[in-house]
């Protein structure tokens, strides 16, 4: 492709549509952006205006789809969008951030995919391959965009590249040396409509495999193991369960092959979740070359990321755990299998799609003394909460009033864990700011908590009684809305 010659119109304008525009200009094409959300992007639209791009408005992107030849998608514009829709039917090219950074990227790549864990997993390759004196980036979904990056990786660097479901609607190019596909659960639904293209999409990663290339793919998951009869590369399995050829766990410990890599006690994070993330790092470490020794050193140094179960703070013997990054309903039950004592749990957000009466069938089985709902699907989730039997859940009007009410129930000796099952777009830009919403607050009861005197403690008393009334309405008016239904 060469940019002088074609005339680029960049669909979104957050991080993603922001590096692939910058790149562009890099290499003297035309750019045009636009972003319907024009309010929240102005910043970035200044920015790209003054590198040389033309900001489209509602008014002009007709004018600007007849001039452009090339549309350029961010991965929150969904392939349905009428902007690629009227791009396809003027025969014109659609490619996606991703895509177009990988038509830059010199480095062997590790890509990344599945329903949950592969932030946890690409960090881990990272953080491995950093340890062995690799200069490897970890890009993508999570963090640094692909077109931010691509150009400046040589031959001896490695990118790690977290690819979701939307970026694959539009990646076409990418042929990782190893791709990593984690396992696969309901989620997104909203978007892509059901199972058959969600798991189509997910598969989408290996169809530019070749024989030298490899494919290190879930052997617990059944739909995921399938995948191996689709593609030209080197099968290599991990397993939680079994031996199998690569990386597997017997009697506690960690191995690839016949080799012991580390055992699982010494990992810094819990759960057997990130022993499965843990596995697939191995595979892709060791097809990459890293010895035992050096694999293990970077597990082990390995602390987690943000907003997955990260322990945010304690107050009264109280934990408050955020894992907002949790936004399907299967990420929120192996949280709850990760956590040692009861909770208070906070659900909610939007809608993407799917029931919830397995997540509300496992709340059932214990651990969880309250689920306290809020969000735009919350109707949803207490209409599940009563089918499944759970009678020990509330509804709260929005997020704030929920960890504070959250905060009244939990006894010490319990958490309140954030691990919502949703996504946060109802409230929030992102988990990341739902996060740190939540943090916040903690934060804020920390330091009334360190408060004395009588005054200190009536107003907490009031303040206290104040939320628990106000849920106490929401919940009675949320329940008689419901059965009005």
């Amino acid at each position: 492709m060469y940019l002088k010659t074609q005339k680029f119109l960049v669909a979104g304008a957050s991080r993603s549509g922001t590096a692939a525009a910058k790149l562009l200009l890099r290499h003297g094409a035309a750019v045009f952006v636009y972003d319907e959300q024009a309010a929240g992007a102005e910043k970035n639209i200044s920015l790209l205006v003054s590198l040389g791009a033309t900001a489209v408005t509602a008014e002009t992107l007709a004018d600007a789809q007849e001039k452009c030849d090339v549309l350029v998608l961010s991965p929150g514009v969904p392939i349905d969008h009428p902007l690629p829709v009227a791009f396809r039917k003027a025969g014109k090219r659609i490619v996606g951030e991703m895509e177009l950074g990988a038509l830059f990227l010199k480095a062997p790549a590790v890509a990344v995919t599945g329903t949950n864990g592969k932030t946890t997993t690409g960090n881990m390759i990272g953080e491995i391959f950093r340890r062995a004196g690799k200069n490897a980036v970890v890009c993508g979904n999570a963090g640094l965009p692909l077109c931010d990056c691509a150009e400046t990786l040589g031959a001896d660097d490695v990118a790690v590249v977290e690819v979701s479901s939307f970026q694959l609607e539009s990646l076409s190019s990418l042929r990782a040396h190893v791709s990593v596909i984690l396992n696969i659960s309901e989620d997104h639904l909203d978007r892509h409509y059901n199972m058959t293209n969600y798991i189509f999409l997910k598969k989408k990663l290996l169809q530019n495999s070749r024989e030298s290339e490899y494919a290190v793919l879930d052997h617990d998951d059944e739909t995921v193991r399938g995948f191996a009869g689709d593609t030209k590369a080197k099968t290599v399995w991990f397993s939680l369960k079994e031996r199998v050829d690569g990386a597997y766990l017997a009697n506690g410990d960690i191995f690839w092959r016949d080799e012991k890599i580390a055992s699982l006690d010494e990992l810094p994070v819990r759960g057997m979740h990130n022993a499965a993330d843990a596995l697939a790092a191995v595979c892709a470490a060791r097809l990459f070359g890293v010895d035992g020794k050096t694999i293990e050193e970077g597990l082990t140094a390995f602390k987690g990321v943000r907003h997955r179960l990260e322990t945010v703070g304690e107050i009264n013997g109280v934990k408050y755990v955020d894992d907002s990054k949790a936004t399907n309903a299967d990420a929120c039950v192996k949280a709850l299998d990760s956590m040692t004592g009861d909770c208070v749990l906070l659900l909610g957000g939007r809608d993407k799609g799917y029931d919830y009466d397995a997540l509300f069938e496992r709340i059932r089985r214990g651990g969880v003394t309250q689920a306290v709902l809020y969000g735009e699907n919350r109707f949803k989730l207490f209409s599940a909460a009563v089918r499944q039997g759970f009678r020990r859940a509330s509804l709260c009007p929005d997020f704030d009033m929920a960890v504070r009410f959250a905060s009244l129930l939990a006894k010490p000796g319990q958490s309140v864990l954030l691990s919502p099952a949703s996504a946060s777009f109802d409230a929030f830009s992102g988990y990341e700011e739902r996060g740190e919403r939540f943090r916040e607050i903690v934060e804020e009861l920390t330091e009334k908590t360190g408060d004395s005197g009588s005054a200190a403690a009536a107003d907490g008393k009031a303040e206290a009684e104040h939320v628990a009334e106000v849920v106490a309405a929401a919940d009675g008016s949320a329940r008689a809305e419901r059965d009005a239904e």
